[in-house]
C-alpha cells in the first residue's frame, strides 16, 4: 500500500473546496494566533539575521500586494523583488519596459530596500515557471556568499506557496515522470502540491522550510493583508472570479461626460464634468462583467441585476452589496497625452486597473466600497487603447501612413453592425441640430 498524505480539515477544504470556516480565515476572525500582529512577530526578526528575502508581488494588483513592511522586515538584507503573473499580462507587453515600470512603482511607494546590496527585479509566473530558474539562481548565489537561507515574503495571495509547490515539483522525479494510474477521490491528493495553496488570502499560518541542499533552506511564510485590498471582503466563490487564472484581455470602452462602467457591483468609473469623450480600458480578471450605462442609470440597475447580469458579488445580491460596505467616491482630474498614449491608470486595488487615453481633461469619478484603497500612476500599458493593423494586399501594391485628412470626424462615422451590413449613425439630432463630435465647439 503506498502511504497517503495526511491533511488537517483546514487545509482539505482549502486543496478541494477552496472554502474555509470564517473562524479560521485570517483578516475574518478575532483569533489572535491568526492576527496579522501575530504574522508581523514572525516576520520582523528577519531584519537581525543574514538572510536573502525574495519578495513576491502580484503584477496584475501591484499597489495591493508591495508591503508596506518590506523595508522594516528585509534591515539591510539583499531583497529580490519577484512579480509574479507576469504570464497573465497581455502579449504586447515586453519584458524590460514591464521591470522598468516596477522599479519606478517601487520609486514612487518609496520602497528602499530593492536598492540594498545584491537587490534585483525579476518577471516570473509561479504557476508557469517563467522566469523562476534565473530568479532562485541569483537567490542561491546570494545565499552561498552570504552564508545565510531564503526566506519568501509578500502580501496574502500573491503567489507564495505556488512557487514552493513549483520549486519542490521541479525536484521531485516523482512529480516529473506523472504519477500512474487514474486520478479519483482516494488519491488526489496526491496530484496536487505539497503546501496548500488556494485564492483565499492568509492560507498559510507559520514559517514552512523547504530543503534546497548544501546546507541551504527556503521558508515560505505568512502572507500579510495589506490595508485597502477589496479581496479581504470576497467570499472564496467570489474571489475564484476576481483572481485570474488565464491571460487577460483588455476591453476598452468610449465613455463620453454622464455616462459610466460598472466592474460587476464592486466598483463604478464615470467621466463627469464638461469634457470630451475618454477611452476607458479595463485590465481585469475576464470573468468580471463590465456594463457601461449612463450614470444616471447606474444605481437602479446595479440594485436590480446584482449578483446575477452583474457579478462579482454573487447571490444574494443585494446581501452582499451590504456586507462589503456602501460606496464611497473619489474624483480625479488626468490630462491626456493625445489618443496615441495612455495618460494615467487608475487602480482599483483588489481588482486590476483602468488605462485612460484622450485629450483634453478627463474629470473622473470613481466609486468603491468604503476603504478601498485607489491610485494613479503612470500607465503599465500606455498603447493598450492604440490599434495595431495588420494589412493584406497583393504583393507590389503599396501602402502609406499619413497623417489624417479629417482627424475629428471619426466619432460621427462610427457605425453599427446589423448582422447584413454596417449601418452610419446619423449626424443630426432629433432636433434637427447636427451632433458635436470630438474636436468640434
Amino acid at each position: 500500500l503506498t502511504k497517503k498524505k495526511v491533511l488537517c480539515k483546514r487545509c482539505h477544504g482549502l486543496q478541494n473546496f477552496g472554502t474555509v470556516e470564517q473562524k479560521l480565515r485570517p483578516g475574518w476572525t478575532d483569533e489572535p494566533m491568526l492576527s496579522q500582529e501575530e504574522f508581523r512577530k514572525l516576520l520582523m526578526p528577519l531584519r537581525q539575521k543574514n538572510a536573502v528575502i525574495l519578495a513576491l508581488v502580484d503584477l496584475f494588483d501591484f499597489s495591493g500586494s508591495v508591503l508596506p513592511e518590506l523595508d522594516e522586515i528585509a534591515g539591510d538584507n539583499p531583497v529580490i523583488l519577484a512579480a509574479n503573473k507576469a504570464d497573465l499580462l497581455p502579449s504586447e507587453m515586453g519584458q524590460a519596459r514591464a521591470e522598468n515600470w516596477v522599479r519606478r512603482e517601487l520609486e514612487y511607494l518609496n520602497v528602499q530596500s530593492i536598492a540594498n546590496i545584491g537587490g534585483a527585479v525579476r518577471l516570473v509566473s509561479c504557476k508557469t515557471g517563467f522566469g523562476v530558474k534565473t530568479m532562485m539562481e541569483k537567490a542561491k548565489n546570494l545565499a552561498e556568499e552570504m552564508d545565510a537561507d531564503i526566506y519568501v515574503v509578500g502580501a496574502a495571495n500573491a503567489g507564495k506557496s505556488t512557487l514552493v509547490n513549483y520549486l519542490l515539483d521541479e525536484n521531485n522525479p516523482a512529480k516529473k515522470e506523472g504519477f500512474k494510474g487514474k486520478k479519483r477521490a482516494g488519491n488526489a491528493n496526491k496530484w496536487k502540491g505539497s503546501v496548500t495553496t488556494s485564492p483565499l488570502p492568509g492560507t498559510t499560518l507559520k514559517f514552512i522550510r523547504i530543503e534546497l541542499g548544501k546546507g541551504r533552506a527556503l521558508y515560505d511564510t505568512p502572507g500579510l493583508l495589506v490595508p485597502g485590498c477589496l479581496t479581504e471582503r470576497l467570499t472564496p466563490e467570489e474571489l475564484k472570479i476576481v483572481v485570474p487564472k488565464k491571460k487577460v484581455e483588455p476591453i476598452t470602452f468610449r465613455v463620453a461626460s454622464g455616462k459610466c462602467v460598472l466592474v460587476g457591483g464592486l466598483a463604478k468609473v464615470e467621466l463627469i464634468g464638461d469634457c470630451k469623450p475618454f477611452l476607458f480600458t479595463f485590465f481585469v480578471a475576464n470573468d468580471i462583467k463590465l456594463h457601461p450605462t449612463d450614470s444616471e442609470r447606474a444605481d437602479e440597475f446595479t440594485s436590480k441585476h446584482i449578483g446575477k447580469l452583474l457579478t462579482p458579488p454573487l447571490d444574494p445580491g443585494k446581501e452582499r452589496m451590504e456586507e462589503i460596505g456602501e460606496f464611497e467616491y473619489h474624483e480625479i482630474d488626468i490630462k491626456g497625452e493625445g489618443w496615441k498614449q495612455a495618460a494615467a491608470d487608475i487602480t482599483l486595488r483588489g481588482l486590476g486597473w483602468v488605462a485612460v487615453t484622450g485629450a483634453g481633461v478627463a474629470k473622473v469619478r470613481i466609486g468603491v466600497p468604503k476603504g478601498i484603497g485607489i491610485n494613479v500612476r503612470p500607465p503599465l500599458m500606455p498603447l493598450a487603447g492604440v490599434a495595431k493593423v495588420r494589412i493584406g494586399v497583393p504583393k507590389g501594391i503599396g501602402i502609406a501612413v499619413r497623417p489624417p485628412l479629417m482627424p475629428f470626424d471619426v466619432w460621427e462615422a462610427t457605425a453599427k453592425y446589423t448582422g447584413g451590413r454596417a449601418v452610419r449613425k446619423s449626424t443630426k439630432s432629433r432636433s434637427g441640430k447636427r451632433r458635436k463630435g470630438v474636436g468640434r465647439k
